[in-house]
């Protein structure tokens, strides 16, 4: 994954001044998340541009080998699951990649935002808290996360905001909590927030969400 991932990008109205780079889950694309930005109702001072990126085509061991869009191989279903962690560092690295384009578009890296949907998520847990600049935060959403991470001591208080459904048949709950948890005992003050939904996204979570984007990178007067 040397080459940049291709991407869908939304860029705002007045040059953007901020970037937020959002993970799709498996199987989906980077268009999955498109139609969730104007929801957001971000203030329009705050011009933000979205990047979805589109996962790799690769063989899914548990879809019998399929091809589809998927940041790393799902070896196994159970929770304590089998991780295809150089999958996952790989992923991670071509986020890193789309942070240092963003940078050199002029965007410092405590205005860019990196966020997953489930298996996005997880390569976003790993992309965000090692990366060695400082960045404005973290949104994970119906996630886990699916190894050990290093902090970067640029990261070392990043704030983070998770979110899960109550009910999700995809990744159980616990596992949002438990990486909640995780990062509670690394030293960070995660934000949780739980919904009564499925492996999906609400519109109640959305306007948190646009909050919380909101609040992390709204300009100092």
């Amino acid at each position: 994954m040397s080459d940049l991932l291709r991407c869908v990008e939304i860029e705002p109205s007045a040059q953007a001044t901020a970037s937020v780079i959002w993970l799709h889950g498996l199987g989906a694309s980077g268009h999955d998340f498109e139609p969730i930005v104007p929801e957001l109702q971000l203030p329009a001072d705050l011009a933000v541009r979205f990047i979805f990126p589109h996962a790799p085509q690769i063989p899914v061991t548990v879809n019998g080998g399929m091809v589809m869009p998927a940041w790393y191989d799902i070896l196994a279903m159970d929770i304590d699951r089998k991780v295809d962690e150089a999958g996952v560092l790989a992923s991670a690295d071509a986020v890193d990649a789309l942070i240092k384009q963003e940078i050199a578009r002029g965007i410092p890296s405590e205005r860019i935002i990196i966020a997953g949907f489930s298996q996005g998520g997880a390569v976003a847990y790993q992309a965000a808290l090692r990366h060695p600049q400082p960045l404005a935060g973290l949104l994970t959403l119906s996630t886990y996360m699916a190894m050990p991470v290093t902090p970067s001591n640029a990261n070392a208080s990043l704030p983070v905001m998770i979110c899960h459904g109550s009910m999700d048949p995809m990744v159980p709950e616990q596992l949002g909590q438990r990486a909640a948890a995780t990062l509670t005992e690394l030293g960070y003050s995660p934000q949780y927030k739980s919904y009564p939904m499925e492996h999906m996204v609400c519109l109640e979570q959305i306007r948190d969400i646009g909050k919380w984007l909101t609040e992390r990178l709204r300009p100092e007067a």
